[in-house]
């Protein structure tokens, strides 16, 4: 089934609101095997907001819009729902009951304009909104049905919720969408796309098909799979197929096939382990302590973490020799060695990282240009040290040096 969201609000249009509803929305239906075809955000205009609606009826099975149904002028999806479908708009007595209600719980008399919510377009079914003050509305015209929701999602998804479990969860006998994400790392998005794609192109026709997206964010490569399944059952089983295809494939570079971030698969294997660990960041300014203790009980094995950033912190916290930084330069491998091994004595830790590295956009020559980076991980009889260039401004050379740090401890971790 076919689906497209339309969130209203010219405030959504501004840098400083995001529209999220969509984000929650999608994720509901796709569970009951609704496919978005369509997402769009428009301003409080009646006109526009009445064209999308009428180009969208009859080309998708399900429209649901999110906001403009407050009380004032610029609150105008009832009236862009009454223009489109060529609809009187009534005045539905008890919503207007209930609004002077509210107001009167609360010792006021209900302005005037609050009449705007309770206005309905004629054929339309009422959706109480327990939340707040604005209803929700169904139509049905043809094959497709228009949910019209509140904006704030304290209102807006527990009436979806109900919604779904009333009207919508039947209509799918059952199926639905389910997504598996696989995580990689260390590679090129063309790189992973030439090995992966003789391999997903074939899904699509196979009894439960599975439809593939490859994203490319900094310091990782992102499948997406989709499964269309009668049930949650088959759909395991066939993403499962699918990943365990991938992974013969792509190896090692492959960190999570459950959508989890780098820093909880290394947590959990240093947990797994019984491994402490300590961090000594210059570049990255403590990015890799703050992502490690993002994860709920990382206390169970990180330690300590210091920011050396100047040539003296490196001398007076970790003993770095100042003869090594003047001979190989602060960014070098030999100072990154340095500094995991500084950290971990320091710590009496089982692991240590160093991380040093130009971020950028200044401090680059022709022999060390901006992106360049040195990372050493060390352990009691294990370590990794590598020379990085990464591309991008300084938060992507931040972010790929401290993915770039944990990934060389799970390999290691792995003995890969």
């Amino acid at each position: 089934m076919k689906a497209c969201i339309i969130a209203v609000g010219s405030e959504l249009l501004t840098p400083f609101r995001v529209d999220t509803n969509s984000l929650a929305i999608t994720e509901r239906l796709n569970a009951i095997g609704y496919e978005i075809r369509m997402k769009a955000v428009l301003g409080d205009d009646v006109d526009e907001l009445a064209k999308v609606l009428a180009a969208a009826f009859g080309t998708v099975d399900l429209i649901v819009t999110t906001g403009g149904l407050g009380p004032t002028a610029d609150d105008i999806t009832r009236d862009a729902i009454a223009k489109a479908l060529a609809l009187p708009l009534d005045l539905h007595e008890p919503i207007a009951d209930r609004l002077r209600a509210r107001f009167a719980e609360r010792g006021l008399t209900m302005p005037e304009i609050n009449r705007r919510q309770a206005m309905v377009p004629r054929t339309a079914t009422v959706i109480e909104n327990r939340n707040g003050s604005a209803p929700g509305l169904w139509l049905e015209r043809g094959g497709t049905a228009l949910l019209v929701l509140p904006g704030p999602p304290r209102e807006m998804i527990p009436m979806l919720e109900g919604i779904i479990e009333e009207r919508l969860s039947s209509r799918s006998g059952g199926a639905g969408l389910f997504r598996r994400v696989i995580r990689i790392t260390g590679r090129t998005e063309s790189d992973v796309d030439a090995r992966a794609e003789p391999i997903y192109s074939r899904w699509l026709t196979m009894p439960v098909p599975i439809a593939t997206t490859i994203l490319a964010v900094s310091g990782q490569i992102e499948l997406h799979l989709t499964a269309s399944a009668s049930d949650r059952r088959a759909a395991d089983a066939a993403l499962e197929a699918a990943v365990g295809e991938l992974q013969a494939e792509l190896g090692s570079v492959i960190y999570s096939v459950d959508g989890r971030p780098l820093e909880a698969v290394v947590g959990d294997l240093l947990r797994q382990a019984g491994w402490t660990i300590a961090a000594a960041e210059s570049c990255t300014g403590g990015l890799l302590m703050s992502r490690l203790t993002d994860v709920p009980g990382s206390s169970d094995y990180v330690d300590r973490g210091v920011v050396c950033y100047s040539d003296r912190a490196k001398v007076e916290l970790l003993d770095v020799p100042a003869a090594l930084i003047e001979e190989h330069g602060a960014v070098s491998e030999p100072v990154a060695r340095a500094m995991a091994d500084g950290i971990r004595r320091v710590a009496a830790s089982d692991v240590g990282i160093g991380i040093t590295g130009i971020a950028g956009p200044g401090g680059g020559t022709a022999e060390k240009p901006v992106g360049t980076v040195a990372v050493a991980v060390t352990a009691n009889d294990a370590q990794r040290v590598r020379t990085f260039r990464f591309f991008g401004g300084r938060e992507m050379v931040k972010f790929q040096s401290a993915q770039a740090a944990m990934n060389m401890l799970r390999l290691m971790m792995l003995n890969i």
